[in-house]
């Protein structure tokens, strides 16, 4: 638990001030994560196979290219680069010509160098955007993720008696769920009426905030099933008690990307 708190306070001393200051050394540190992220699963999926180097190099700078895309944006009308997404096409695709082994390069392969800078580099970027549209609609969703993410942790270990998901996250429970989804549905809506929109709908936003809870959980579980997959207990140990970025950020990910579809309705 020490070794846990100690983590969360070293996350917050890094990623509190950068948040605050935003603009671009907000969207630095968000590169930096999203390259780190790709790294992670990269890393893991070399447990079964070795990417050749060239095209992970390739990876983590078309990631960036991803996360940094229309970074200076302060609204949700996304207007992504094409050519970015055209560049990442190619740059993947292209090497199963020249490498011609599908045992060191195939589509498969492709595929999932496609799909993980796609996910972790967008990902990232809407939380760069999201930030530049309003820092309380940033903190609006670190609400919803912290404090359901914690009270699942704390109700769970009090009174949690039915798994969830035994076979992808044995600790979680159907109690423990409950528990951080109502207290994180409570305190997230509590700050937006307050903060952001006091003539908001009471109940939408209660309602939508509730959604996004549950999403946010659902993520964990998504990335707790990949880690289950290749057999893991945490993506990396960059982070003291918490694992690496994918363990910390994977409830946040999945809020942001959902967020951003509701974003009209809210």
């Amino acid at each position: 638990m020490k070794k846990r708190i100690f983590g969360a306070a070293i996350l917050i001393a890094i990623f509190v001030p950068f948040l605050i200051i935003g603009n671009l050394p907000f969207a630095i540190l968000m590169a930096i994560l999203s390259v780190s992220s790709v790294y992670e699963l990269l890393k893991v999926r070399e447990s079964q196979k070795k990417f050749p180097t060239s095209l992970k190099v390739i990876a983590y700078a078309v990631t960036l290219g991803v996360c940094l895309c229309n970074i200076h944006s302060i609204d949700f009308q996304f207007n992504f680069d094409y050519r970015v997404m055209s560049l990442l096409i190619f740059v993947f695709l292209s090497p199963l010509v020249f490498i011609n082994n599908n045992k060191k390069y195939n589509f498969d392969d492709a595929l999932f160098l496609i799909g993980s800078v796609l996910f972790l580099g967008l990902s990232f970027n809407l939380i760069i955007v999201t930030r530049n549209y309003d820092i309380t609609y940033s903190i609006y969703l670190l609400l919803i993720t912290t404090m359901t993410d914690t009270f699942a942790l704390v109700v769970g270990s009090l009174i949690g008696k039915n798994k969830l998901a035994p076979k992808i996250s044995p600790k979680k429970t159907v109690e423990g769920l409950l528990g951080g989804v109502f207290i994180g549905t409570f305190a997230a809506s509590a700050f937006y009426i307050t903060v952001i929109n006091p003539h908001a709908s009471l109940v939408l936003v209660v309602v939508l905030t509730a959604l996004l809870c549950l999403v946010g959980q659902l993520g964990d579980l998504i990335f707790s099933s990949i880690k289950r997959y290749y057999e893991i207990k945490d993506f990396s140990d960059l982070i003291p008690g918490h694992g690496g970025i994918l363990d910390r950020f994977d409830s946040l990910i999945f809020v942001t990307l959902t967020f951003v579809i509701l974003i009209g309705i809210l």
